[in-house]
């Protein structure tokens, strides 16, 4: 820490490590191809100590870990995958379970965890053909990121394994491929164990990347830019760029970066020549740049530029990397607060978890924009990430839609695993406009006011400061503001200053006035969207902005403390949005929080009224609560009025009940006997009405009413719709007390995917998918018949109880020689449903050739071996439910060598059991769905029914991309 009053960051930021995608003439292209991987996976649960059900990887007399390309089980790369369900990325596992009260009450008490070790492990699987004019390119694999503790292969080859549920990371396979032909990802997810004490999901949550580049080419986030001087004309760039070279001979090349502004004119260029690199070496190199009359990246315009950047072989175009990135300068002053672009902005933030409504942490990128817009309705700025490195696309939204982040790590420490996570995440993100600070730490009670937290924040921070200098480090720290990690870090963040029943910033300040500081936790408040009365039944908290406790701020309380200090930069409220879990101040059934200014579908809890009134720029008057109370003729009802008008006069049914004046960042109150009918208020700004807000009493609810935010979707197989559900009454007002049950269907080049009305206590299903049944051909008996042709050992409810184990004695030649054929036989189940799925085997061959019978009856005769397998649609008119009979007759296979081996096992028999029709029930009125492209063009039409409400309809057109 500099013993000045100002901690200067001046500088512009670089954002997006993006890979330009490029349209190959060839595949011998050496351009660099960014391409997704996300389509067509498959996915099945194993286990975490059953072998058996763990798909028997790792059990093999050498393990993937003790030779090289000996991954088994599931990790195979030709193991038998075709029962499994078919999905595409990203998905949350997590969100379909279904809750229980031995669940985590950290993570919305779904039935993932150690609890539930059915669902605890998950494994996904995937087929991927690189044409052979690749040969000669580096191969990459990357995932975004997988919560956890993830285990990957490529064609039996263990390539590692990464903990984190929250960074990315990235393989070179290029060895491993086969090219031009088929090749397998194979992906072992454990979700056991949890990170945080918030809903975390499970599974490939983020994308999936092939990264294709020539040998010599800027690796994955090798580039920075930050400026040495920037005035009114010019912006001088100092951008420093890694170069690898993974070929085999010595390379001579030059670099050329070119930046462009928004209408992609070219503003700026340069190029380092005569640069060389030997094999397997890596070089950074520096290059400036000047920018005539820059336009600046802000939160009010977000104007964003293209930087290219070149490598050239000779002549020969070897590398291409478009980087987008916004001009800005920003500096945090201990006495006046934060300056972005040298001009004083107060921070109006939220904190956010990475969950919504419907999907979990699955997020189309869609969702992305729609929530960073929302919290931007209401008039913040500001979004702190917690706890954790966000998705690279909440970034990007944030970038492009102007909103300052703070980045913050999972993990504090010292050793190489914490701050190698730290070192991924800041240089992941480093070039976003957006992030304006890191945060290295959040109430780490154990050390936040010791001399142990102040070295280790100090060693965080110089460590961070050797790969950006240009921010400022942060934490939140919730006391002990007075010695610890609060006196080590650029900016103090403060989180809850009422902790010990007191104000502090102020004393600190006055203590330590050479540090900035802002409220990274601020503002807390329990609150059911839609309900005014507590129910503690129900777990219900009012809508009021009351302080959860004598140790927290109302949202009122908090903004009023910050917007008044100048020395305070701002405050980030918790929270933005409702998460899944910690469901404080009640447990089980309640699922979800209560602290957010929107809830997990992003509707507007009363509070973001109140912020959009102070926070906004437009004239705003907001009445809470609703007018439907009946029973409650006659007895005083809080009405509350959020507005920045000078003024505000309240009516009911035609008659004042007085005019109040408004305080700045606060609000106004009246206690209305309650009867049926209107409350009106007026709003006044020097003496005149300017707004008028209405609040009715509404009848029954008669009609269902659906509006998409978009019109308009892109026919790309992840452009989304977001629809809002909810009833109207026969004089067409939004009843907002309705909880009827609403079911969808959809037609045209749409599906639903997720489905939330944001009730806390809500345990109702998110996602109504198809189930997949899978039962594996085990457990059989064998014995020895003298033809293939034999069918007596074949027919329906034969006693084998005196038959053999199968595979009891080894398939070898004496085998052969005394075993001409083989009768295997075991039994399977089905449901009393059976009639209503779809059922498969899928065969593997245990024999030279075999006839195959169910329940007596044949369905495949004297069949050769196939290594690929062979699939068969199970006609149910043979099949019954309770017990059935598989007996397969074969010409055993026999191997040659006493180490050889061959396929013992038969297959599986999928049952696919078609969803259910999708449903859900209206919390105060409203319910939300989730619409997404299948990716083809048309017209989808979404309908919504109820009993005894007129069906309601809304289309939307997905269109080329």
């Amino acid at each position: 820490m500099k013993n000045t009053n100002t901690i200067p960051f001046l500088f512009l930021i670089f954002f997006s490590f993006c890979f330009s995608v490029f349209s190959q003439s060839t595949s011998n292209s050496k351009i660099r191809e960014h391409i997704s991987i996300d389509q067509n996976w498959v996915f099945a649960f194993g286990h975490p100590f059953d072998a058996a059900k763990d798909f028997n990887t790792g059990t093999g007399y050498f393990s993937y870990l003790a030779k090289t390309t000996y991954g088994d089980g599931a990790a195979a790369a030709n193991f038998d995958d075709r029962s499994w369900r078919k999905l595409d990325l990203p998905h949350d596992w997590a969100v379909e379970q279904g809750f229980s009260e031995k669940a985590s009450y950290s993570h919305g008490f779904k039935n993932i965890g150690r609890s539930f070790p059915e669902t605890g492990i998950g494994w996904y699987r995937k087929k991927i053909t690189v044409p052979e004019g690749d040969l000669g390119r580096r191969i990459h694999i990357a995932f975004d990121g997988v919560f956890r503790n993830t285990t990957v292969w490529f064609n039996g080859h263990y390539l590692g394994n990464n903990p984190s549920g929250y960074l990315g990371f990235e393989y070179d396979v290029t060895d491993y491929v086969n090219y031009g032909g088929e090749n397998t990802i194979a992906v072992r997810v454990d979700a056991m164990m949890e990170e945080g004490w918030f809903y975390e999901g499970a599974g490939i949550y983020r994308h999936v990347w092939l990264n294709k580049t020539n040998p010599l080419h800027v690796p994955a986030d090798g580039t920075f830019v930050s400026t040495t001087k920037l005035n009114k004309n010019n912006a001088e760039l100092i951008s420093k760029v890694s170069v690898i070279n993974e070929g085999s001979t010595f390379q001579n090349f030059k670099i050329i970066q070119t930046v462009y502004d928004n209408a992609g004119k070219s503003i700026a260029t340069t190029t380092i020549d005569n640069l060389n690199l030997r094999p397997m070496e890596t070089k950074d190199f520096e290059t400036q740049l000047k920018v005539s009359n820059p336009k600046l990246w802000s939160v009010n315009d977000p104007y964003l530029h293209k930087m290219r950047t070149t490598i050239y072989s000779g002549t020969e175009l070897v590398d291409t990397q478009t980087t987008i990135f916004g001009i800005r300068t920003l500096r945090f002053d201990a006495n006046e607060g934060f300056f972005l672009n040298g001009k004083y902005l107060k921070i109006k933030g939220t904190n956010n978890h990475q969950d919504h409504a419907g999907v979990g942490v699955a997020m189309p990128d869609g969702l992305q924009d729609f929530r960073i817009a929302t919290l931007k309705s209401f008039g913040s700025n500001a979004y702190r990430c917690s706890h954790n490195p966000p998705t690279p696309e909440l970034l990007d939204a944030c970038d492009r839609l102007g909103m300052v982040v703070i980045d913050e790590t999972r993990l504090m420490g010292i050793t190489n695993v914490q701050l190698g996570e730290l070192k991924r995440m800041m240089l992941r993100d480093r070039n976003h406009p957006s992030i304006i600070s890191w945060s290295i730490a959040n109430e780490e009670w154990g050390v936040e006011g010791n001399i142990i937290g102040a070295r280790m924040a100090r060693t965080m921070q110089d460590f961070a400061k050797t790969i950006d200098t240009t921010r400022g480090i942060t934490a939140g720290i919730s006391g002990n503001w007075d010695n610890g990690i609060a006196t080590a870090v650029d900016v103090v963040g403060y989180n809850y200053i009422k902790h010990g029943g007191k104000e502090t910033t102020d004393k600190h300040h006055r203590e330590f006035p050479n540090l900035a500081s802002w409220g990274t936790e601020e503002g807390s408040t329990f609150a059911t969207r839609g309900i005014y009365f507590e129910d503690n039944e129900k777990q219900y908290k009012p809508a009021y902005d009351f302080p959860q406790s004598a140790n927290a701020h109302s949202i009122e309380q908090g903004w009023k403390h910050y917007d008044s200090r100048a020395y305070l930069g701002g405050i980030f409220i918790w929270t933005g949005f409702d998460y899944r879990g910690e469901p404080t101040p009640y447990v089980w059934p309640a699922t979800g929080s209560y602290f957010g200014m929107v809830d997990q579908c992003g509707f507007y809890k009363d509070d973001a009224w109140y912020l959009k009134a102070w926070w906004g720029t437009e004239p705003v008057l907001h009445l809470l609560p609703h007018w439907n109370w009946k029973g409650k003729e006659g007895q005083p009802i809080d009405v509350w009025a959020y507005s920045n008008c000078d003024e505000v006069e309240l009516f009911l049914n035609k008659k004042s009940l007085g005019k109040k004046a408004m305080e700045k960042n606060g609000h106004l109150e009246w206690k209305v006997n309650y009867g049926p009918g209107t409350l009106e208020a007026i709003g006044y700004k020097n003496g005149k009405k300017i707004l008028t807000e209405t609040v009715k009493t509404t009848s029954a609810a008669a009609a269902i009413g659906l509006q998409s935010n978009a019109k308009t979707i892109k026919a790309n197989n992840v452009d989304i719709a977001m629809i809002t559900v909810d009833t109207k009454d026969k004089s067409g007002l939004r009843v907002p007390t309705s909880e009827n049950e609403i079911a969808f269907t959809i037609s045209g080049p749409g599906k639903i995917i997720g489905v939330g009305n944001g009730k806390p206590t809500s345990v109702e299903p998110d996602q109504f998918l198809e189930t997949n049944t899978v039962i594996n051909i085990s457990n059989l008996k064998e014995k020895i018949v003298n033809s293939i042709l034999e069918t007596t050992e074949t027919v329906d409810n034969l006693d084998i109880s005196n038959w053999d184990n199968a595979f009891k004695d080894s398939r070898d030649t004496i085998f052969g020689k005394k075993a001409k054929a083989v009768v295997y036989r075991t039994d399977f189940d089905l449901s009393e449903n059976f009639k209503e799925t779809k059922i498969n085997l899928f065969y593997n061959s245990i024999g030279q050739s075999q006839s195959i019978y169910i329940n007596g009856k044949l369905i495949a005769n004297d069949i050769p071996e196939n290594q690929k397998g062979d699939t068969f649609v199970l006609d149910k008119a043979n099949l019954r439910a309770g017990k059935n009979t598989i007996a397969i007759v074969a010409v055993p296979l026999i191997y040659k060598y006493k180490w050889g081996t061959v396929n013992t096992n038969p297959g599986t028999i999928q049952i696919l059991t078609p969803a259910p029709a999708w449903r859900r029930t209206l919390f105060s009125g409203l319910a939300q769905i989730i619409v997404q492209s299948t990716g083809e063009t048309g017209e989808i039409t979404l309908t919504a029914t109820g009993n005894g409400l007129k069906k309601a309809e809304t289309k939307i057109n997905a269109t080329k991309p």
